[in-house]
């Protein structure tokens, strides 16, 4: 079994993450950045709880799948003599009384399929990141768990008793659990599991009728804009880098961090993913969100990471309560990066906007007051695109003048001066021009190693092999063609590529030299690969990434190069995001696959 494998359900409210064995390790209520309720993925203080799981007298075998295109997670448990049981997890997401309905709910159904198996039901939330146990009361058809601030309810149709003291019964009809708030149900556990379940499967059998798919690996590309979506918190339109916090990126490195915060970059790649497939509400949600969180970008320099809910706490803290997964912790609530001086992130915003000012399938286009909004943001990057940052990887311990963070800016200048011109204004458009060009120049003159012809990660002169430099024909800063890229791309593979996996750098930072590969940074080589004509190699290393996806299809943050193990939070969106637009690149056209296939 790979170390992370977990499946994900979720509604845009929350998400929670389940073992192969139907056991709930990670949940954070009332939301995706709340204290997780369920926290056993991280250890624990009591290992005894922090979960919610089925024991299954004498198991001898567990499967899990997805239901077909959908965040509904089918698991099912076997016994010695042949039982059968079937676990339905969801959240639910659908469309009621006009809106989206997405309560801060979990929803679980569990069904006897064969024989007559004996079952006890396990439900041991535990609060204050681990270090409170928490106390429960029984009312007529729920128990309540509750702590000083946070209280949650379980509703269920199984023997309530038996689900208190965890005593095992046989399961001889469907019982069904509701866990959220502290609601009443306006009807039965039962009628509203059958119920959520259908509608539920039914709203997501829609949105992806919706996708604009490739011809070839369609359900890795489905299962992983799925993954997306539900990385996104709806009600502010905020998108956090993955649903978890403090999964090492590598065993005992010490690497562990908050994701569960909207990086402005980390959103930039989402909403583009999920724009080429034609899922373009989470732009304008997320939009919305940067605007609202950003109104004026003259104020000074913009944070590179924002809380999904304003007034949360961001500073970092160790939860010392919870040892950390597999025992390698620290556990970090927070995120120090928010402090950090990213100049990329200026790029990151006005390319998400960019696609609002063309979209006519928008109910909101761009205007001339986003355009005035972002120009103070493009004038701020402008400014900085030479200044020193902690860059793309948000070095902790230094900073330098990125060249990554300075073609994102340059491509500030650039979209906006497109943007000018599709509004009319055309001395805007040439002035932005003219600085872009201009600012262009001086970045690929300070970013080239002039000893060996290839650009550096950095604008120092120092040869700085940086995979970020696999984007710059993306962002539109050189041609892929251009004899001084191909001979980047060279000196990137001589010293970054492992059997194909892709390390970020191969210098020490803060905490050693990197030994996994970044997801991402791999399908970065994929797409450079593809762009400069040697497509076969490209396929076939494509290929062996989907194979690092665990037992559902989902990816982590991290490959390590030794063992092809996952590692790092959990599911990132950075590499769905890759998985998407790599395999978008690659595919076949559906005029070429449909005439081959006939």
């Amino acid at each position: 079994m790979q170390p992370l494998d977990l499946a994900v359900i979720g509604n845009c409210a929350v998400a929670a993450l389940i073992t192969p064995n139907a056991r709930h390790e990670w949940f954070c209520f009332p939301r995706l950045d709340a204290e997780p309720v369920f926290n056993a993925l991280l250890g624990g203080k009591d290992p005894a709880r922090g979960f919610m799981d089925i024991v299954l007298r004498d198991q001898v075998d567990a499967r899990q799948r997805y239901l077909r295109n959908t965040a509904v997670v089918e698991t099912l448990l076997t016994d010695a003599a042949g039982g059968v049981v079937r676990v339905i997890d969801l959240a639910p997401r659908f469309r009621r009384f006009g809106r989206m309905y997405r309560p801060p709910m979990l929803v679980r159904r569990i069904e006897p399929v064969a024989g007559r198996p004996r079952i006890a039901i396990r439900v041991r939330p535990s609060f204050d990141h681990g270090a409170d146990p928490g106390r429960h009361s029984i009312g007529s058809n729920h128990i309540r768990y509750f702590s000083a601030d946070t209280v949650l309810r379980l509703t269920t149709d199984a023997p309530l008793t038996y689900v208190a003291q965890e005593a095992e019964f046989a399961l001889d009809r469907p019982v069904s659990l509701v866990l959220g708030a502290d609601e009443s149900l306006p009807e039965s556990p039962d009628t509203v599991a059958r119920n959520t379940i259908a509608e539920t499967e039914s709203y997501w059998l829609e949105w992806v009728r919706g996708l604009n798919l490739p011809f070839d690996w369609q359900d890795a590309v489905i299962r992983a804009a799925i993954t997306l979506k539900l990385c996104s918190f709806e009600d502010t339109g905020g998108i956090v880098a993955a649903l978890t916090t403090s999964i090492p990126e590598a065993p005992g490195s010490g690497r562990t961090w908050d994701y569960r915060f909207c990086w402005l970059r980390d959103a930039f790649f989402t909403v583009g993913a999920l724009n080429r497939l034609n899922a373009t509400r989470t732009m304008e949600g997320f939009l919305r969100f940067i605007m609202d969180s950003v109104p004026d970008g003259s104020n000074g320099p913009i944070p590179p990471l924002f809380p999904i809910a304003p007034g949360t706490e961001v500073a970092e803290r160790i939860a010392t309560a919870l040892p950390g997964f597999r025992g390698d912790g620290p556990v970090r609530i927070g995120n120090a990066a928010v402090t950090q001086v990213q100049n990329d992130s200026y790029g990151a915003i006005v390319m998400t906007a960019t696609q609002m000012f063309w979209d006519q399938r928008l109910s909101r286009p761009g205007d001339l007051a986003l355009y005035r909004q972002l120009a103070d943001i493009g004038r701020h990057a402008e400014r900085a695109a030479f200044e020193p940052d902690a860059g793309l990887w948000e070095y902790r311990g230094r900073a330098a003048a990125h060249t990554h963070s300075a073609a994102m800016c340059w491509a500030a200048l650039d979209r906006l001066g497109a943007i000018a011109a599709r509004l009319g204004l055309g001395a805007e458009a040439q002035e932005w021009e003219h600085r872009a060009d201009g600012l262009r120049q001086r970045i690929l003159v300070a970013a080239t190693d002039h000893g060996g012809g290839w650009i550096s990660g950095v604008l120092s002169g120092d040869p700085v092999a940086d995979a970020s430099t696999f984007l710059l024909p993306e962002v539109g800063l050189i041609r892929a063609t251009d004899p001084m890229f191909l001979r980047t791309v060279e000196v990137l593979e001589q010293r970054l590529v492992r059997d194909g996996i892709v390390l970020r750098y191969d210098h020490a930072d803060d905490f050693g030299t990197p030994e996994v590969g970044f997801l991402v940074c791999t399908f970065w080589y994929i797409d450079t690969l593809a762009r400069i004509g040697r497509r076969d190699e490209a396929r076939a290393l494509f290929e062996r990434a989907l194979a690092w996806r665990n037992h559902v299809g989902l990816l982590a943050e991290d490959v390590h190069p030794a063992t092809g193990a996952l590692w790092g939070n959990f599911p990132q969106t950075y590499s769905q995001v890759g998985l998407i637009l790599s395999a978008m690149r690659l595919s076949r056209s559906w005029e070429e696959g449909l005439w081959r296939a006939s």
